[in-house]
């Protein structure tokens, strides 16, 4: 048995793939290459046929070009030039395209003198030119390949927002804000259980109002009355009458706090919502509850009103927000694009169209059917607790964490990020931002903060493009959802 026994003298030694490829390679030079240890010499066949496909590949367009003498006159030079169109492409080119074109003779940039004509084929003329001067590039590729822009609006330049006025007076965090129809005062409420109403113009004190026995979350003025409506924890929404300062109406239904509330624009109608998950429809004349709205499944902490359907939009905890008809008091469709609470609602005040903050993203839809349309180009990180935006396009939000966002309605960029600062003797936790709304003009901005103090800010009038320039990166995917 002498194979068995020269098996078992030799060894199989384990080797990688790697090294076995390599021992292959070498094995082949050895086999085939003429001289050993050494390349074998260019085949010159195999370089003409490489350098010809080279030629045809990059001077492919300049070949067929007719090099005849210029015997035209001027004239019927301009006539055929103006006459016969001509697609010729700059391209850029190597150094050594400056040489070829430093001669006595003006030789033109397509290959034939200055005299003759553009004209190729069927009257035209494709023709790739080196452009001088350039550096080097892959000229059949990068330079003819068509740039396709971005199809993502550009942001409008605003001016960067200030902060000009601070205003104290409440003993607790101020947590509503709600603005005169005829922009001549605000009102706000807040946790010490007051509602106080404010000067616009000089940030002074007019009058307090007392009668909730809990923090007040909602607040509303009428535009066709002479009535405020204040909502608050204690489960009241009550009715205020400006011309005698007291409450004359007060609406019982609710089973929990009341976060949220909204008036018709063109109905007498008031809409509540709260933390039974009920977004309550009440007669402002009569108290009575004209629907109970029920669907979502945790607190209704945002609601805004439109005089056409769907005339009620409620945002909630359970991170949807839901279109109501106002007819049968029945949901007309059910958004399902946030993942965390929807916390504030905006309504953009000509444009069909609101946006929606969580703590996820802000996101935009169009309006009356809810398509969504985009996100906001940026993240806050923060719990997002109020929205505002005014006719020029620039929407606010306001976060937990003090962060007061700037944004251009059109693109969803955001052009500012500010922090508000606590007033002395608060606690840095304190830096938070609960409500925020723009006067009727759209100038001046009310934010309601967790430091007991009512900020007012205002564009920044020194502001122009070259101080404060848009650094704007439009998005390369665009998520749909």
């Amino acid at each position: 048995m002498p194979g068995a026994t020269m098996d078992s003298e030799i060894p199989v030694e384990p080797q990688s793939l790697k090294k076995l490829s390599f021992k292959s390679v070498k094995r082949a030079l050895d086999l085939f290459s003429p001289t050993h240890g050494q390349f074998p010499p260019p085949d010159p066949e195999s370089k003409k046929i490489r350098v010809n496909y080279k030629l045809n590949n990059e001077y492919g367009g300049v070949k067929n070009v007719s090099t005849e003498p210029s015997t035209q006159t001027g004239s019927a030079k301009n006539r055929q030039l103006t006459s016969t169109p001509n697609n010729v492409l700059a391209l850029p080119g190597p150094e050594r395209s400056n040489d070829m074109q430093k001669g006595g003779s003006q030789i033109s940039t397509t290959g034939q003198p200055s005299g003759s004509s553009n004209v190729g084929v069927q009257g035209r003329s494709t023709t790739i030119i080196p452009a001088s001067g350039l550096p080097e590039r892959n000229l059949s590729t990068s330079a003819i390949m068509e740039r396709i822009p971005s199809r993502w609006p550009r942001p409008i330049w605003h001016a960067p927002w200030k902060n000009y006025r601070v205003i104290s007076g409440h003993l607790g965090w101020v947590r509503s804000v709600a603005l005169d129809p005829s922009n001549n005062w605000f009102c706000t409420g807040s946790a010490d259980r007051t509602i106080k109403i404010w000067d616009l113009a000089s940030g002074r004190l007019k009058l307090t109002l007392t009668g909730h026995i809990d923090q007040v979350r909602g607040l509303a003025v009428s535009k066709k009355h002479t009535y405020m409506f204040s909502a608050g924890d204690d489960k009241l929404v009550k009715c205020w009458d400006l011309e005698q300062n007291k409450a004359i109406r007060s609406y019982h239904g609710h089973l929990s706090g009341v976060y949220c509330l909204a008036l018709h624009p063109t109905i007498d109608i008031l809409c509540t919502g709260g933390r039974d998950s009920v977004c309550r429809v009440w007669d402002i004349r009569s108290k009575m509850q004209i629907f109970a709205l029920t669907g979502h499944d945790n607190t209704v902490c945002s609601v805004f009103t439109r005089p056409t359907d769907p005339q009620i939009i409620t945002g909630s905890h359970d991170s949807t927000i839901k279109f109501w008809d106002l007819r049968y008091g029945k949901a007309m469709a059910t958004l399902t694009h946030h993942k965390k609470s929807v916390r504030a609602m905006a309504q953009h005040p000509k444009e069909d169209a609101f946006v929606s903050a969580s703590a996820e993203n802000i996101k935009k839809f169009k309006l009356p059917r809810g398509e969504f349309m985009h996100n906001m180009l940026s993240q806050q990180k923060t719990i997002i607790n109020a929205a505002a935006v005014n006719e020029e396009g620039v929407m606010a939000t306001a976060g937990d964490n003090g962060s007061l966002w700037f944004w251009d309605w059109k693109s969803g960029h955001n052009f500012q990020q500010s922090q508000t600062i606590v007033q002395p003797g608060s606690l840095d936790s304190e830096a938070g931002i609960y409500d925020i709304t723009y006067d009727l003009t759209g100038s001046r901005l009310i934010t309601c903060e967790a430091d007991k103090t009512i900020k007012m800010w205002k564009e920044d009038e020194t502001a122009t493009p070259e101080s404060h320039p848009v650094h704007f990166k439009p998005p390369k995917d665009i998520r749909r959802f």
